[in-house]
């Protein structure tokens, strides 16, 4: 019997990662494009904190960096796992109109 369980955690782990390899998570492109999101999330919550974001706007931001993200998973799954150049220019573009909201409303003003 532990063998066999063996044989089977064995091959759920091989087939594991040849799917982990097939999505290619960390391919450069959705690298750079997910460590973006990374950041700003980052600095959501910084702005909660700090109190220079109220959780209202704190949410709408969150919610913006989630649909990115969810597009740039659905332009990988149409790609074998990566994101062409081209896609990765369209959601850093988008990500850089929600970084010059996220600066806007931790400094009003500025």
């Amino acid at each position: 019997m532990t063998r066999q369980w063996m044989a089977v955690m064995a091959g759920l782990c091989f087939a594991g990662s040849a799917y982990a390899g097939d999505w290619k998570e960390n391919h450069p492109r959705r690298a750079e494009v997910n460590g973006r999101l990374n950041n700003q999330n980052r600095r959501i919550k910084d702005g909660v904190e700090d109190g220079k974001l109220s959780k209202g706007q704190a949410q709408q931001l969150h919610s913006e960096d989630r649909a990115i993200r969810q597009q740039e998973r659905g332009m990988a799954a149409e790609h074998g796992g990566h994101i062409t150049k081209g896609e990765q220019r369209q959601l850093n573009q988008e990500e850089n109109q929600v970084s010059r909201q996220i600066h806007e409303e931790k400094h009003p003003g500025q």
